[in-house]
């Protein structure tokens, strides 16, 4: 459907007369276009009053439009103002403005009067506001003498000021003779008169210049009243100058100057009333004098105060209401209050109004035979009273036009012609004031036409309203259409909002919304339309938004503001701080998304903004940047409440830089004992600003004060005044007492000194006390120095004593100390261990007892036992050698221990001594002992050489430890084929004296694995390993065995026929040719450490066979680790690196004892680890050198 303007009808609710046609007021509203005839309209004027400049040219505005244009006249003081006659006065030429040329001659008040302006053209005339022309005048005050004012301290005074009365009224202010404005207060202060109120004087208002100033805005001048004198003394000092000068001195005021309850200085009495007009600030004061200063409060007896239209001035002396209106009208009372009493007045208040404008009368535009109305409906207090004046003329001595009738406030036009054109006037007046009103009536006939331009573009944000104008003229009225699109589809009102001044509204519009629209204008004299066209853009939106941010001063922080906008708008990217622009300093900087802060200040913290602006819309986002930092240093420091032993410390907290402060730390240094070091000496929480210290004597202080945020510490403060303690006697001894003898015959008596803060006083000494513990001796005392030592001679060996070491200065004696027991010096033990006795447990394992030696032989502090051991000679072995003592020593009054890591097979010597701390005591006699057989170590070194085509030769050394006599050598050997898979083992035992064997009638270039071990009578020993290669040269076949080669059990499977022929001796040489090839190949890659797939293979298998031996104990045996050396069974094969992997089993003494500080506690168990320390003693045998092995044993014996 079409949506169409139609005129809405209103009626009357007073006297039935019904307002025929609202169109008539739709139109009015609407300006007609300049091109049309139309009667005059005012459209600048000077103000109602009008205050000038008597230095500057007088202008005196009136600016009218009409068509045709209008021309105009003026009258001054109510009659016809002959511009032509004055040749001082010119109207500006199009303008009814004057000008009046005082500048050159003449006086600005010849020309003061009330003036008013007429524009009139051949439809009407339209007459301006009354102007009252007056020129603005800054009189001098009027001299007079002023006399000097003596008061008593404590009376009440008002300096009167009493300005002279200018145009317009000046304003008032004091100063003194330096033009400083005089400080007031609720005590002294300035009335709305421009008197200077003293509620009571002190004498520090004593002064000679009292100024009184009056500032007059207009001329930019200011006057000045002469200099009042003011002296406040004493009642001795007033009646002594009242006395001597009462002829020429006035004397101000006769109340007493004791306390006393408030009185009004003004308003005076107890009522007084208050008139003000509607719309103006309504301003009450009360200034009160009393002893002490009285404090004013405000009330309304009727009501509240309007929360946002009161304000409080001077002191709470003054009470405004802005706005006010006649429901602001009632009682309002001040009261004064001292200590004293209080004291009411009651102000009443009556709001009067001049007129306002309730319906100001609207130009109407009519068509001819059309009705319409001007109303002109006004309110005031009292009631204003409503005249109509039509061109000028009071309505009732104008010429009669029937189609008008007036009903008081409004006039009603029907079938009006355009004779009917003219400019009424509604002047509404009471005492308070007019208001004068322009509205004409112009009786046009004109077909419709469109205002807005053709083919205007706009362009609306998607979900926003979009608002298509079509701003149209007619008369009569036009109704008015909207269609969309070339097809003229009807716009429906469910979904557009139509608008009386021909507005189309889409409220939300969307992207189908785009396209071509169409007004038309319609009335019965015409059509007109107007084509505007939509586009519907993208909102711009803020995808990343900046965030809120801590950092600390001196770093940086980079805020982002990321953008999302329609293509065809390009925004402008803006940062804001705080609502402002971004300071002017290079450590900010922006790109395209980022607005990053360097170096962050302190001033830097505030609100960033993002604000991202296109031609249509703009998206904002804001993030608050707080900087913080650790605190400033604490300030002011003081020291209250001095006591002996405490003092009240407190100070100012700096700034906390944006980061609650969580404590103060503070520390004190002592400038007589340890000048520049400062110590810790108290914390409190970050909310205390004050500290109870507690003190030291004699000591001098000086304190620093240190805040902590969560960022950090900050610097200290500056320190304190220093703060002496007086001296007292030590509260506390020295700690740390020891004695102990450095000699046989002496105690050394050792003590940790105090220090000078634990000193309490100056002087400061010991006494030393000692005596034997188990005597009656009395206490032998001595006072040495500030010292840490002191050495008592002549003591007997090793005697306990009590000791005493007490603190004291020039005051007096610490409290007495605790007694401590020390020891005089000790001697060598004197005896011998008893006793010892020897058991073997295993071949590597012995245990040693013997029986304690006397307490009193040990002639000091029992450190234990110490056992000296060494191998004297080997069973198999005859040749002498010196070999290395080994030491164990076992702590406290053990009496047995264990001796690990023997040799077996040996013979050994051992003594015991006994220990203090002077040293070792005679040794006991040596006692011998023979370990067993043990199973031997691996054979040395195991080399396969001269190799041949169904031989090889094994070359190797015995074991370094056989640990007994070899008994055989066991050799284990098996094939292994090109496929890496395993032979028959094949066993074969050497004579024990034998140290090569040859193995004949092997296979040709074939591998063999050998496992070769040697024997004792206990066991088999460590076995090691080696491979290697029978070669294809038949050439080497024909060597002589030596007469110790035995025959081997693997034969050569060969045809011997086929090998007599020669093309396969050929080919034999050409397959040996290869293989010697491959052989160097081989063994350089494991000269290298390479490996291949035979020793990968050889890795993964192992000979379960060799199972390690055990001693018949079953506690303690020597085992080999057999996993990667036992012979390979069928299939499996283990790795040769050509090296011999000793897996002896001798004992560590890390299990049992300690050389020099080895240990072993109470119930055997070891301690300790085995020291370096040896002695050489000769010895016998000839063996290889004795190396401990771990040995499987329990770390004690009972």
């Amino acid at each position: 459907m079409q949506l169409k303007i139609m005129p809405k009808k209103k009626h009357l609710s007073a006297g039935g007369v019904p307002l025929i046609l609202f169109l008539c007021q739709m139109i009015s509203a609407l300006d007609v276009p300049l091109d049309l005839v139309q009667p005059p309209t005012i459209t600048q004027q000077s103000p109602k009053d009008y205050i000038i400049d008597p230095r500057e040219n007088i202008v005196i505005q009136c600016e009218a439009k009409g068509k045709p244009p209008p021309s105009f006249s003026w009258t001054r003081n109510g009659t016809h103002f002959d511009i032509d006659k004055d040749p001082l006065v010119t109207m500006k030429p199009g303008s009814g403005t004057l000008v009046i040329n005082i500048m050159s001659e003449g006086k600005a008040e010849t020309y003061e009067g009330v003036y008013q302006c007429t524009a009139r053209n051949e439809r009407g005339a339209a007459v301006s506001n009354n102007i009252v022309v007056r020129p603005s005048r800054s009189p001098l005050w009027t001299k007079e003498r002023l006399e000097p004012i003596v008061l008593q301290n404590g009376q009440s005074l008002v300096l009167p000021c009493r300005p002279p009365i200018g145009l317009p009224p000046a304003i008032i202010f004091w100063m003194d003779n330096s033009f400083q404005r005089l400080p007031q207060s609720e005590r002294v202060s300035q009335g709305l008169n421009g008197d200077l109120y003293f509620s009571n004087v002190l004498p520090e208002d004593t002064r000679e210049d009292y100024i009184c100033y009056a500032r007059f805005n207009h001329t930019q001048t200011i006057q000045q009243k002469q200099p009042i004198s003011l002296k406040v003394i004493s009642v001795d000092e007033l009646n002594d100058t009242i006395a001597a000068n009462l002829s020429d001195t006035e004397f101000y005021g006769a109340k007493s100057s004791k306390e006393r309850p408030p009185t009004f200085l003004t308003p005076e009495g107890n009522e007084s009333h208050k008139e003000e007009l509607r719309g103006n600030v309504l301003s009450l004061e009360c200034i009160a004098e009393g002893l002490p200063t009285p404090i004013i409060y405000w009330i309304k007896e009727d009501g509240m105060l309007p929360a946002n239209r009161t304000f409080y001035r001077n002191f709470k002396k003054t009470l405004q209401i802005t706005h006010v209106s006649e429901a602001d009208s009632g009682n309002y009372q001040c009261i004064a209050k001292n200590a004293l009493g209080a004291v009411h007045h009651t102000i009443s208040v009556t709001v009067k109004a001049a007129p306002y404008w309730i319906v100001a009368p609207q130009n109407l535009v009519l068509s001819p035979g059309e009705n319409g109305t001007l109303i002109c409906r006004a309110n005031g207090n009292p009631k204003p009273r409503i005249s109509w004046l039509t061109n000028g003329v009071p309505i009732e001595i104008a010429l009669d036009d029937p189609s008008r009738k007036i009903d008081g406030d409004t006039i009603i036009f029907s079938n009006v012609q355009e004779s009917s054109s003219a400019v009424y006037q509604c002047n509404a007046s009471n005492k308070y004031g007019y208001l004068l009103a322009n509205a004409f009536v112009n009786v046009l006939a004109e077909p419709p036409r469109i205002l807005t331009s053709a083919n205007t573009l706009y362009q609306v944000i998607a979900n926003r309203p979009a608002l298509l104008d079509c701003a149209f003229f007619g008369s009569p009225m036009p109704t008015i259409e909207w269609f969309k699109g070339t097809k003229g589809s009807a716009l429906h009102e469910d979904i557009y909002v139509l608008h009386d001044n021909g507005t189309l509204e889409i409220p939300v519009a969307q992207k189908d919304s785009t396209g071509t629209y169409t007004c038309v204008a319609r009335n019965k004299l015409g059509m007109a339309k107007n084509e505007v066209h939509l586009e519907i853009k993208d909102p711009t939106r803020i995808i990343k938004q900046p965030e809120y941010a801590v950092v600390q001063r001196g770093s940086k922080v980079s805020f982002e503001c990321r953008v999302k906008h329609d293509h065809t708008l390009i925004p402008t990217i803006m940062w804001l701080k705080d609502n402002g622009e971004l300071p002017n300093d290079e450590r900010f900087s922006t790109d395209k998304d980022h607005l990053v802060v360097s170096d962050v200040k302190d001033d830097d913290g505030g609100t960033y903004t993002c604000t991202a602006n296109t031609t249509l819309d703009s998206a904002s986002a804001s993030a608050v940047l707080r900087v913080v930092d650790v605190p400033n240093p604490p300030f002011d420091l003081e020291l209250t409440n001095q006591l002996d032993k405490s003092v009240q410390l407190t100070w100012t907290p700096g700034d906390d830089n944006n980061s609650p402060i969580t404590k103060f730390i503070i520390e004190y240094e002592d400038a007589m004992h340890d000048a520049g070091l400062w110590r810790h000496q108290a914390e409190v929480s970050g909310t205390q600003t004050t500290a109870q210290l507690k003190l030291s004597p004699y000591v001098n202080y000086s304190f620093r004060v240190m805040a902590e945020n969560s960022i950090g510490r900050s610097m200290p403060s500056e320190a304190s005044e220093q703060y002496l303690t007086k001296a007292a006697e030590p509260d506390q001894n020295p700690m740390a007492v020891e004695g102990l003898g450095t000699e046989p015959d002496n105690l050394v008596i050792t003590w940790k000194p105090l220090n000078g803060f634990q000193s309490n006083g100056p002087g400061l000494q010991y006494k030393v006390s000692w005596r034997q513990k188990d005597g009656d001796d009395e206490w032998t005392s001595v006072v040495v120095a500030n010292v840490s030592k002191y050495i008592v001679s002549g003591t007997p060996t090793f005697v306990p004593y009590l000791i005493k070491v007490q603190a004291l200065n020039d005051v007096g004696f610490a409290p007495e100390p605790a007694a401590v027991m020390g020891h005089s010096g000790e001697d060598l033990p004197m005896v011998a261990p008893g006793n010892v006795r020897v058991s073997v447990v295993n071949s590597t394992l012995a245990e040693v007892h013997w029986d304690p030696v006397p307490p009193k032989s040990v002639r000091g502090h029992l450190q234990g036992y110490r056992i000296y051991y060494w191998k004297t000679q080997s069973s198999s072995k005859r040749n002498r050698r010196h070999i290395e003592k080994k030491i164990l020593t076992f702590q406290g009054t053990k009496t047995h221990g264990m001796l690990p890591g023997l040799q077996p097979y040996s013979h050994y010597a051992l003594n015991v001594r006994v220990v203090n701390g002077k040293g070792e005591g005679p040794a006991s006699t040596d006692r011998g002992f023979h370990t067993p057989e043990g199973v031997p170590s691996a054979p040395s070194s195991l080399k396969i050489v001269n190799p041949t085509l169904d031989s090889l030769t094994l070359e190797w050394d015995p074991p370094s430890h056989p640990n007994g006599i070899l008994t055989e050598y066991i050799l284990q050997y098996q094939p292994i084929n090109s496929t890496h898979e395993l032979g028959p083992l094949v066993d074969l035992k050497i004579p024990a004296n034998k140290t090569r064997w040859t193995l004949k009638n092997l296979n040709f270039s074939t591998r063999y694995k050998f496992y070769f071990y040697a024997q004792t009578s206990v066991g088999p020993g460590s076995q090691i390993t080696e491979e290697a290669i029978t070669t294809v040269d038949e050439g080497k076949k024909a060597g002589i065995p030596p007469p110790d080669v035995g025959a081997g059990k693997a034969m050569a499977s060969r045809q011997v026929d086929i090998a007599t022929q020669g093309w396969f001796i050929g080919l034999m040489c050409a397959v040996a040719l290869l293989i010697l090839i491959l052989l160097i190949v081989c063994f350089i890659r494991r000269n290298k450490g390479g490996k291949y797939p035979v020793k990968e293979k050889e890795d993964a298998h192992a000979d379960p066979e060799i199972q390690p031996m055990k001693e018949d104990d079953g506690t303690f045996g020597e085992y080999s680790d057999a996993e990667d050396h036992k012979p390979l069974k069928k299939g499996s094969r283990t790795p040769s690196d050509r090296t011999v992997k000793k897996e002896d089993s001798d004992d560590s003494l890390v299990d049992y004892g300690e050389g020099v500080n080895g240990q072993f506690n109470e119930d055997g168990s070891f301690i300790g680890q085995y020291s370096g320390k040896k002695e050489k003693e000769p010895a016998e045998g000839n063996e290889s050198s004795e190396a401990p092995s771990p040995v499987n044993a329990m770390n004690s014996f009972v």
